[in-house]
């Protein structure tokens, strides 16, 4: 949907704030097949993954929490509102 014509005009529109197309970065192998804004979200989901599990913040067990996840969108919210 990010390569539909129009689309980074409406989503400006709808959320009152500047909008670009996003496109992975910072991977190696394959770079010219998932440089491509279709595969933006999956390349970032596994990306953060990597960087939280990593740095011991994803904790994937039943019983626990997605600690980095919650940070992080603690994060964000504070830095955006």
């Amino acid at each position: 949907s990010a390569k539909m014509e129009g689309v980074i005009d409406l989503a400006e529109e709808v959320f009152h704030m500047p909008v670009r197309l996003g496109v992975p970065q910072g991977v190696s192998g394959l770079v010219d097949v998932v440089r491509n804004p279709i595969y933006a979200t999956g390349v970032g989901l596994l990306l953060f993954a990597h960087q939280c599990r990593r740095s011991g913040g994803l904790d994937v067990r039943a019983d626990g929490g997605f600690n980095c996840v919650l940070r992080r969108m603690k994060s964000w919210f504070q830095g955006n509102f």
